[in-house]
């Protein structure tokens, strides 16, 4: 079930004993590897060069996610919330995975309203201030149902304040004056160029999930070992989805 780009009626949004002296480290030892990161707030992020995609996560991380979703979509919180997201979390903090993230706007024109608009801006004004991870996952913890209309700028600063160190005259002030409307607009063209039918829509390793196994993504564990699965053989699942 998906978000559909063209929206007539929405049931979704369609189109995770003694001791022992220590062992001297040799010079053929392997590397240690590097501590897992604390929680969201300590994850790096990033606009990348093409002006749409945010990257959350270690950059080295060989495992790419990446999520196309609109804020307002309640089947996109079924994702971040209870289906693959935690999963995608618990890897990019562990260093294993890094996520990409492309925030469409298109709920807008098929149900009237601005609250996809005004929250991709507000994610956009959170990046600026390094919380995007946080302020991302706030959002969707709190999600206001898609037919109200409920993103506002009142309620996206509220929902700010749950982010420590987030609320602040300029991110106050990028919400209340859509500063980043440019970027909204070029994040959805993105989404639209990508071909994905609806939100959300994800690939692993530029892999696209085909239809036929997207119930996937909503599935922590299931979700967990496909990620595994794709990453290990990516060269298998190439073109499935045509």
């Amino acid at each position: 079930m998906v978000c559909a780009v063209a929206v007539l009626t929405l049931a979704g949004c369609g189109q995770p004993h003694g001791q022992r002296d220590a062992p001297t480290k040799s010079a053929s030892s392997p590397a240690k590897p590097e501590a897992s990161y604390g929680g969201p707030a300590e994850l790096p992020e990033k606009l990348d060069a093409d002006g749409t995609t945010i990257t959350v996560g270690d950059p080295k991380a060989s495992l790419t996610v990446h999520v196309y979703e609109d804020p307002r979509c309640p089947v996109c919180k079924q994702f971040e919330v209870d289906g693959g997201g935690p999963a995608v979390q618990e890897m990019t903090l562990r260093r294993e995975a890094k996520a990409e993230y492309t925030l469409a706007s298109f709920l807008d024109d098929g149900l009237g309203g601005t609250g996809s608009k005004k929250a991709v801006n507000a994610l956009r004004a959170a990046l600026e201030e390094g919380k995007f991870a946080e302020y991302h996952a706030v959002l969707y913890a709190h999600q206001p149902e898609e037919s109200v209309d409920g993103f506002t700028d009142a309620y996206l600063l509220k929902l700010a304040a749950k982010v420590d160190g987030l609320r602040g005259p300029k991110f106050d002030t990028a919400v209340k004056s859509m500063k980043y409307r440019d970027f909204v607009a070029a994040s959805e063209k993105a989404f639209e160029r990508s071909g994905a039918q609806g939100t959300p829509t994800v690939e692993i390793d530029n892999v696209r999930i085909p239809g036929e196994i997207n119930a996937a993504i909503f599935d922590r564990a299931k979700f967990a070992e496909l990620l595994r699965t794709v990453h290990k053989d990516p060269e298998q699942w190439a073109g499935i989805d045509g």
